[in-house]
């Protein structure tokens, strides 16, 4: 089922700035360690910032796309395989969101940031495979 516009644009918006930020910290955070190391690790922190408020925006999104959009879907049989891992991966996301941002285990932190990154990292080539898929299922 195919979103109104509007709609379907904010995704795309929402959905590039998380990866764009995330990318982005992920670079500078692999800086921090070298001779201008306070100068990346002010990015870093300051690319959490709108990379977490990207996050909570797309949070909103996703309860959106819920009837409008993944129930209708479902129930006429289109697209399950790349809808499923859509929703799949974006709730691991959340829960290891969730985990980087309240997680207090130095042992943990590690496993779950790389999962996070990991899956964000998949978002881009599985959305671009699932809008494709969607367009020729019409």
């Amino acid at each position: 089922m195919q979103l109104r516009p509007f709609f379907r644009y904010s995704i795309y918006a929402v959905l590039t700035v998380l990866v764009v930020t995330g990318v982005a910290w992920l670079i500078a955070n692999q800086f921090k360690s070298s001779a201008n190391g306070e100068l990346w690790q002010a990015a870093a922190a300051n690319l959490l910032m709108p990379h977490g408020g990207a996050a909570t925006i797309s949070l909103l999104l996703i309860g959106a796309l819920f009837p409008v959009h993944i129930r209708m879907s479902w129930m006429r049989g289109k697209n399950r395989l790349t809808g499923g891992l859509m929703v799949s991966i974006g709730a691991v996301l959340i829960a290891t969101a969730f985990g980087l941002y309240y997680t207090g285990s130095d042992l943990l932190r590690p496993w779950i940031s790389w999962t996070h990154i990991g899956f964000g990292l998949a978002v881009p080539l599985l959305a671009l495979v699932h809008i494709v898929t969607g367009r020729r299922s019409r």
